[in-house]
């Protein structure tokens, strides 16, 4: 079943998402500074591409406040343009009453794309 998910996620919207996840990843690896940017973007365009039957979970390391930092630099960097495309897909997909579990998925993916670090992918 997660498969046939997975599918149906990659041919509405799925696809669309993952390919602005990598080109916002590319152009962040321009920059020195942008690499750790870069590599947190191509796990979340990994995800985009292939949703179901994969876990995010809260990572607890003693960073600091340097994930705080990433997160909020991000927010302005990238992360507010591609939660609005999760939030628009979403919508999209509650419309409709059989794309509800993609629209829960793209919701998902919303929160996740606002404070990606600190998180792990499984």
């Amino acid at each position: 079943m997660k498969f046939l998910g997975n599918i149906i996620w990659l041919v509405f919207g799925g696809f669309a998402v993952a390919i602005e996840y990598f080109l916002a990843s590319i152009a962040m690896m321009i920059t020195i500074i942008g690499i750790p940017f870069g590599l947190q973007t191509i796990k979340l365009g990994i995800l985009a591409l292939w949703p179901f039957g994969s876990e995010v979970v809260q990572v607890q390391k003693p960073s600091g406040c340097i994930t705080t930092f990433m997160n909020v630099l991000w927010f302005f960097v990238g992360g507010f343009w591609i939660m609005l495309t999760h939030i628009g897909f979403g919508i999209i997909f509650y419309i409709t009453i059989i794309g509800i579990p993609w629209g829960n998925q793209h919701f998902k993916l919303a929160g996740l794309a606002l404070t990606p670090f600190g998180r792990e992918i499984r």
